[in-house]
């Protein structure tokens, strides 16, 4: 079996509200680069990447996969990610590995859980993901801390969650720290909080706002300041389990990031980590130093959605809930509509490869809205509110 072809197409979904976080202001619908790598034998393999619009890089990179079985992605990966350090990209690696392992479970009649391992469990539950909103579903926008623990509650009704995240950085982080003090209030002892200012908080901040969160017996602490340095120092303060998928969130950095001591849980990333195989390699170092692992969202659609699926359910560790902002989509480009929720779980697919196929018709539809909105990479840094407002890191 040969690779003979690469497309790839943008499509963008409408969320039902603008979600704010520390770098800027999501502007109501998300964007991802949907690939399909064609087979001689007729199989087609379906991935899916962010960060943009990906359309070039990866017309850059078809002649390299060109005549390659699907079955060699080690071959693929020393082609496509090492083959020129300053040009290495791993996400768009982890996509080609997605759209191969697709292509290998529909050609022997598997589902992709089969080839890393075979799945634990058959379904995998996800949290509620938070965040300060702005033209939220009824109008209006995400103002204070009752609000915010007031979308949590529907979304634990709603979805059946267990487990929240707090996008914070986004507020003053004492009302940010109040978001989970009025969530572990309203919804009790066992409904899991966790908070995430993505690194942007000075380690004096992200210690103070820790020590607030200690009683609260909270499941981990995300990124709680800058880079690796910062996690370790805020790590060493706070009597709550640190987590990361930034520092570290990538293999060259894993040994720094476990030498000092920066981290209690690594959230996994099919991206980041080098595709499903690279996730179950840093499942394997977690192991051995005894880190825990969870599973970060990157704004995936269903494709992606179905291989962070079959992953965690091969993933004897994985006992947090999963991360997803899937709930705010309002549809999907997959056959059948969006995946569901159950009890805050969703089901891992059990047909060839992925489990799941594009609907035609969606994709049109989806390609044609981004065509008519664009690429929001460089506009998500802003603020539409405030003209004036940029990031700041350790600014408070």
């Amino acid at each position: 079996m040969k690779i003979i072809d690469l497309k790839s197409r943008c499509v963008a979904i409408p969320l039902n509200s603008q979600l704010r976080s520390n770098t800027g202001v999501h502007p109501g619908y998300f964007m991802r680069t949907i690939i399909e790598l064609v087979t001689d034998e007729g199989l087609v393999g379906l991935g899916e990447v962010g960060g943009g619009d990906q359309r070039g890089a990866l017309a850059k990179l078809k002649s390299r996969l060109l005549g390659l079985d699907p079955f060699n992605t080690e071959l693929i990966k020393a082609k496509i990610l090492r083959n020129t350090y300053f040009q290495s990209n791993a996400r768009i690696y982890a996509a080609i590995e997605i759209a191969c392992l697709d292509i290998q479970g529909k050609a022997l009649g598997r589902p992709m859980h089969d080839l890393l391992g075979g799945r634990i469990r058959d379904r995998v539950a996800f949290i509620g993901y938070l965040f300060w909103r702005y033209d939220k579903p009824g109008g209006g926008d995400d103002d204070t801390a009752e609000h915010v623990a007031e979308h949590c509650e529907e979304l634990a009704e709603k979805l059946g969650v267990r487990s929240m995240k707090l996008k914070a950085g986004v507020m003053e982080p004492r009302e940010e720290a109040r978001v989970l003090e009025l969530c572990r209030d309203r919804l009790g002892p066992e409904f899991g909080l966790r908070i995430d200012p993505n690194g942007t908080w000075s380690i004096g901040t992200a210690v103070r706002i820790g020590k607030r969160l200690e009683e609260l017996d909270i499941e981990y602490f995300e990124d709680p300041s800058w880079g690796i340095e910062g996690n370790a120092a805020v790590r060493r303060q706070v009597r709550v389990p640190i987590a990361t998928n930034m520092y570290p969130a990538r293999f060259d950095d894993l040994g720094p990031g476990i030498r000092l001591g920066a981290c209690d849980v690594i959230l996994t990333d099919l991206h980041y980590w080098e595709g499903p195989r690279g996730v179950k390699d840093l499942c394997a170092v977690c192991r051995s130093f005894g880190i825990g692992v969870a599973m970060h969202s990157g704004s995936e659609f269903g494709i992606e959605l179905a291989a962070m699926l079959h992953t965690a359910a091969t993933i004897p560790e994985m006992i947090y809930a999963g991360d997803a902002h899937y709930h705010y989509l309002t549809d999907d480009i997959i056959a059948g509509g969006p995946l569901r929720y159950v009890d805050g779980a969703i089901a891992v697919p059990t047909g060839p490869g992925l489990g799941v196929e594009l609907d035609p018709e969606k994709m049109d539809k989806y390609e044609r809205y981004f065509e008519e909105k664009g690429d929001y990479y460089a506009r998500f840094r802003t603020d539409p509110r405030r003209p004036d407002w940029h990031p700041v890191i350790g600014g408070r």
